[in-house]
């Protein structure tokens, strides 16, 4: 993707009185947005920056250029382009995008995952709601491609210099390592079979931490522009980081963000808030260094990672399960493969906020130890049928560092399931022994597992299939932890985990721009 970050988050640019961040989901049917017309938004503008306020702010680029550059120790190559440009511009620019990113049509199929997950409402509709949440979001981008930083005409004056700064950290970083291919390491196409669904496994979700190093560098930068006048840094008052990640998320300017479903809230913020919590940390153990060059040459490969940076300076194994061969027994059964990824600890942490409150979320997500998931598709499905979710074959495999979080999630997910499926229906005389709950739902039979310290989830296969699936995924998986390896020449830890169900579309839509609630 070469449109690199624009969305800029303006809603707390100074650094204290914010309001906690994201809120419990909205009540089913409170997520439909407004529809934009060519030219409208759904927010007011009060006012556009004159031409003459305009070049005032440019012609400060190259003094906050040189800022940066020191504040990083990030070097610059070269000088960039820099323009402003209107909120008509970036609706045109935003539809043009989603008409023609290879990543926004993957997120088509993952919005289907999604909602078999039960992470959004089946009626709610991904594309018109990201056109307005990016709208009403964006402050401010700059495009890799042609090196070209862009501000936006209609950010208040004493905002844009701040943006500027976040901005061109991400220049810096483009100047240092080529952003358009250290950024895009994800496997391309669905995964046919057993050999490209662990490479999927093992490589795709680098973007996914990637998306917070560089967001996280450029909160670094922010904060740190905006301390300019006291002669401190974030590394002298790490409390300044801590009330902007506290801050993020503050809904009061932002109506389209305040109805948006929790899972957007929580992967439009990701890399922004657990980016800059990550770098703040290597920055204040490691240094300026360690945490903008050394981070850029060996970047995490995991949001377990950026979750847990003491885990990537301690060089800490990742969690990782495996996928089996399961194509033949799906093939037999009339299913071909949809898609194949992980359940990461971000993605644990969101379902269980979104299933059992945020105090469950909290407790359950630091004892995550692994999770893989595998969507299939009934291969007559008719090309309507394909669009929902009835369509689709759902299998999920977690593991968990005890016995009690296992049982924990197990019970949190199978009470969410009535409020999924219609005609659902218990079928105790179906379950082998006290481990299994099986039962009918209007989109096929679920069975769900609790074994020691394994959660097994199985939606719209049938649970004969089902069965065969989970003790495959089972037979496979090994008692130790997976190391990364050494990309040889390079230095880049080349093994992560795979397309992360949430942190693949925090990664895309942190593409397009730094946005306000961020800040």
């Amino acid at each position: 993707m070469s449109l690199r970050r624009g969305l800029v988050v303006v809603a707390v640019l100074g650094c204290g009185g914010v309001s906690g961040w994201a809120q419990s989901a909205p009540a089913k049917g409170a997520t439909t947005p407004p529809v934009l017309q060519s030219g409208d938004t759904t927010v007011t503008v009060n006012s556009v920056l004159t031409k003459d306020q305009q070049k005032q702010l440019l012609a400060t680029l190259d003094k906050t250029f040189q800022f940066v550059s020191k504040d990083t120790g990030l070097p610059i190559v070269h000088p960039i382009k820099s323009k402003f440009t209107s909120r008509d511009e970036v609706n045109k620019m935003l539809r043009k995008k989603f008409d023609e990113d290879k990543d926004a049509k993957r997120m088509e199929r993952d919005e289907l995952v999604l909602k078999k997950f039960g992470l959004i409402d089946r009626d709610f509709h991904m594309r018109p709601f990201l056109l307005s949440l990016l709208t009403e979001q964006i402050a401010g981008f700059y495009d890799n491609k042609d090196q070209t930083m862009t501000l936006l005409d209609w950010v208040p004056m004493d905002q844009q210099e701040p943006v500027m700064a976040h901005e061109l950290t991400h220049a810096l970083q483009d100047q240092k390592v080529g952003l358009t291919k250290w950024e895009d390491q994800e496997q391309e196409g669905v995964a046919k079979d057993v050999a490209e669904d662990n490479k999927h496994i093992a490589t795709d979700e680098t973007d996914t931490a990637r998306e917070a190093v560089l967001e996280g560098q450029a909160m670094v930068s922010f904060a740190d522009y905006m301390l300019k006048g006291t002669g401190k840094t974030l590394k002298d008052m790490p409390e300044v980081g801590d009330k902007l990640r506290d801050g993020a998320g503050d809904m009061t300017d932002s109506p389209v963000l305040a109805r948006a479903p929790l899972l957007l809230q929580q992967a439009l913020l990701f890399p922004y808030t657990s980016g800059l919590g990550f770098e703040q940390t290597v920055l204040i153990k490691a240094g300026t260094q360690a945490a903008f060059t050394g981070v850029l040459d060996s970047p995490p490969s995991s949001s377990f990672e950026i979750m847990h940076p003491d885990k990537y300076l301690q060089h800490a194994a990742v969690p990782v399960m495996r996928m089996p061969d399961i194509h033949p027994m799906l093939t037999a059964a009339g299913w071909e493969p949809y898609d194949v990824g992980v359940m990461g600890e971000l993605d644990v942490r969101i379902t269980a906020e979104l299933f059992g409150g945020r105090p469950l979320a909290e407790a359950l997500a630091p004892n995550w130890d692994g999770g893989i998931y595998y969507a299939a598709q009934k291969k007559n499905a008719s090309p309507a049928e394909k669009g929902t979710t009835a369509s689709l074959g759902l299998m999920y495999a977690s593991k968990w560092k005890n016995e009690d979080s296992a049982r924990s999630f197990f019970t949190v997910f199978e009470e969410e399931l009535p409020r999924q499926y219609d005609g659902l229906k218990r079928r105790k005389s179906d379950e082998v022994d006290d481990s299994e709950r099986v039962y009918s739902t209007n989109e096929g039979d679920v069975l769900l597992t609790l074994k020691d310290d394994r959660v097994w989830v199985s939606e719209g296969f049938e649970v004969k299939l089902a069965r065969q699936m989970r003790d495959a995924v089972e037979g496979v998986q090994g008692t130790g932890r997976f190391q990364m390896a050494e990309k040889q020449g390079l230095g880049i830890r080349d093994q992560g985990l795979g397309n992360e169900l949430v942190g693949g579309l925090a990664k895309w839509v942190g593409g397009f721009g730094v946005v306000k609630a961020a800040f």
